[in-house]
């Protein structure tokens, strides 16, 4: 296998004017509009030569509706200690739904957390500061 499995992620949102905000805060990143109707996008920052999988916030009426069951989406957190990114969950407006805690001293940390949207997204990272 020369890639990682999942090539393209996207996050259904209601409110794309709420999502982004939260999204740049959360992950100190910062999204790229796209306008093409009948679908609004918000792509996330893109490093081809990096392990990962590129994605977008995705707004659409019709066919795409944020969920807090289903798939659970992974992000890593940036700033390489897990206590940062769920710090600031909160502020921008999401609900932190699961506090960190590990998952083996292997794999390092998780928190769940619930984005502006009602979606459902776990933080991962190998570092926990308390």
């Amino acid at each position: 296998m020369e890639r990682n499995v999942v090539g393209w992620f996207e996050i259904p949102v209601t409110d794309m004017e709420r999502a982004i905000p939260f999204y740049q805060s959360v992950f100190d990143v910062q999204l790229e509009r796209h306008q093409m109707d009948p679908i609004d996008m918000a792509w996330f920052p893109m490093l081809d030569e990096k392990t990962g999988s590129p994605g977008s916030l995705v707004c659409q009426k019709d066919s795409y509706k944020p969920s807090h069951d289903g798939a659970l989406l992974y992000f890593t957190a940036q700033s390489g200690d897990l206590k940062n990114e769920v710090g600031r969950v909160e502020a921008a407006g999401g609900k932190i739904l699961s506090p960190p805690k590990l998952i083996t001293e292997e794999y390092g940390y998780m928190a769940l957390v619930e984005d502006t949207e009602g979606n459902r997204i776990a933080i991962h990272s190998q570092k926990h500061s308390a």
